[in-house]
């Protein structure tokens, strides 16, 4: 099930994102920065366990970003991080956003959704915001993904996930 996440959520959410910074996969967030961006967090529970998440950032009135992706490392290819990818889609969509991009290792896994590869300069909101205060600015190897929601199928957006809306 994917659903919003919840204060109590948020040690969680801080141990699944840090456990993938802690291999080069994800930048690391603090506690407190979890805390300040809560709202923007999905989680995928299943029986009672946290076991992914994802944050979708609104960067711009017409941007936002997917960010903190990160799935239990024993229950990869499983549809956990499609799922989570999906529900940050359609709240975007919802939100009235028409481009969302993440900056990711995993670009074929987002390619597959229909994202592109952009250069990182076609993002300057995110360049100037985040990206100048990171210790791999200026030399980042991850590759910037975008997809156009126009674009997305509203059978995609609706596939069979589970979202809880509570």
């Amino acid at each position: 099930m994917v659903r919003k996440a919840k204060v109590k959520d948020a040690h969680e959410i801080f141990s699944l994102v840090n456990a993938q910074a802690a291999k080069g996969i994800l930048l690391p967030r603090s506690l407190s920065s979890i805390y300040d961006h809560i709202r923007d967090f999905w989680v995928y529970e299943e029986g009672g366990e946290i076991l992914g998440c994802a944050a979708l950032q609104v960067v711009w009135e017409d941007l936002a970003e997917i960010r903190s992706l990160a799935v239990k490392e024993n229950r990869r290819g499983e549809g956990i991080g499609r799922a989570l990818v999906l529900a940050c889609l359609k709240e975007a969509k919802d939100l009235g956003i028409s481009r969302v991009f993440s900056l990711t290792y995993a670009k074929d896994f987002f390619l597959r959704f229909g994202f592109r590869e952009v250069e990182k300069s076609d993002l300057p909101q995110k360049i100037w915001s985040d990206c100048v205060n990171c210790p791999k600015f200026p030399v980042c190897d991850e590759v910037a993904v975008i997809i156009e929601l126009r674009d997305v199928s509203p059978d995609l957006l609706e596939e069979g996930i589970q979202v809880d809306r509570r």
